[in-house]
């Protein structure tokens, strides 16, 4: 019997294929060829060691924004072969599994809201309280005319140790609270620096000017109007955090891209710096009605003073406390200097020091240094903000954010 080539073929070329198949099996001879080439799913780590944040995400750009949080780089992505991390965050939005997006929430209780609108309601007065102990300080001022200036004294350093506690407590509830941190300790410092120059620095530098002070005879004269204002400018600087807050969520929701949402956000920080400038404007033009003695550029250095103070907090709120806490740094380090180059100047050899701050205070008064210093920190803040508030690790919905309501 003879047997034709193609069955001699096959039955030589059996047992050789048995062997390798008993060797390795289809399956195994799949799984090990990405082993060759490199791990088959990069993304698989990265997406069980950020379970919990792509599970309950909005929406890819949330993811994005905790990524950055966390560090990871555009460079990064390429790790996990993405070129950015958008479209590494978009993989992992598609990849995880959560609820769908159609399921109807569970019915909240009657009375659910209760304690958002107490909680709203309680924010709010301690966002008026400052304006009112600012208030009641110069009432009580007012009420003394004829007392020792001991006692007029006592009577002002009671009210700003209040004012201070008043402030500390409206920006630690609401939209201005802290909610990455407390931030550098010496934030604390700069803001006492340049809110305390802003009441007693103007009587400061015009008495080393002229060659004092001579105390206890001079007693300090306090900058009532700017003081007053700034201490009212709390609420308006909380309705426009919340304004931005908001609006940037909403933003971050509805773009495709970190270059979209860069070029929509950048348009709402200029938008919430003028809102906040107009709402201070108003209320230092109405409290020199009501007081009066503030002059043009003393209400000016009080408007670049709040409008500081604002961007530094939006920035602390947003992620970026560092830099707020650099930008009152180099406004305090400004007015510092200033009252230094004075006091330097009248050491032997050394008077032509304090020329151009005596040219500036002559020409224009002594609320010309920190005006200029109060502006040129807000500008560099704001253009620093204008390239970090565009991120979207900034605009990371909160637990209690209003995106949290929408989360399966």
């Amino acid at each position: 019997m003879t047997t034709p080539e193609g069955g001699i073929t096959r039955a030589v070329a059996a047992p050789g294929e048995a062997r390798a198949d008993r060797a390795a099996p289809p399956g195994k001879e799949a799984a090990a060829r990405p082993l060759r080439r490199g791990p088959a799913d990069p993304v698989r780590t990265l997406m069980h060691h950020h379970q919990e944040l792509c599970a309950r995400a909005v929406d890819a750009l949330e993811i994005a924004a905790g990524l950055e949080a966390h560090g990871v780089t555009d460079r990064t992505a390429a790790r996990f072969r993405h070129r950015d991390v958008f479209s590494l965050a978009e993989e992992l939005y598609a990849r995880v599994p959560r609820a769908e997006p159609g399921a109807a929430p569970a019915a909240a209780p009657p009375d659910a809201t209760a304690p958002a609108r107490r909680s709203r309601t309680v924010c709010g007065a301690l966002h008026l309280l400052p304006g009112a102990v600012g208030v009641a300080t110069v009432a009580a001022l007012a009420s003394v005319p004829t007392a020792p200036p001991a006692v007029r004294t006592a009577v002002g350093a009671s009210g700003l140790v209040l004012l201070a506690l008043a402030v500390r407590l409206g920006v630690r509830s609401g939209p201005l609270r802290l909610r990455h941190g407390t931030g550098p300790r010496t934030a604390g410092l700069w803001v006492c620096w340049t809110a305390g120059y802003a009441v007693y620095g103007d009587w400061l530098l015009g008495q080393l000017l002229a060659g004092g002070p001579d105390l206890p005879q001079a007693a300090p004269r306090a900058a009532v109007v700017p003081a007053v204002a700034l201490a009212f400018a709390l609420a308006p600087a909380a309705g426009c955090a919340h304004w931005f807050t908001v609006r940037g969520r909403r933003v971050l929701a509805a773009s495709r891209g970190l270059e979209e949402l860069a070029a929509r956000v950048r348009p709402l920080l200029l938008a919430v710096t003028l809102l906040f400038l107009g709402a201070l404007a108003a209320l230092l033009l109405g409290t020199e009605a009501v007081l009066g003695g503030g002059d043009t550029i003393t209400l000016g250095a009080a408007a670049a003073l709040g409008v500081l103070f604002f961007l530094a907090r939006l920035l602390a709120v947003h992620g970026f406390p560092g830099a707020a806490a650099a930008g009152l740094a180099s406004a305090a380090g400004l007015e510092a200097l200033a009252l230094a180059l004075v006091l330097i100047s009248r050491l032997p050899g050394l008077p032509p020091l304090d020329v151009p701050v005596e040219a500036l205070t002559t020409a224009v008064g002594p609320a010309a240094v920190p005006a200029v210093a109060c502006t040129a920190a807000a500008l560099g803040l704001l253009g620093y903000g204008l390239r970090a508030l565009t991120g979207a690790c900034a605009h990371w919905p909160a637990p209690s954010g209003p995106a949290e309501a929408h989360r399966p």
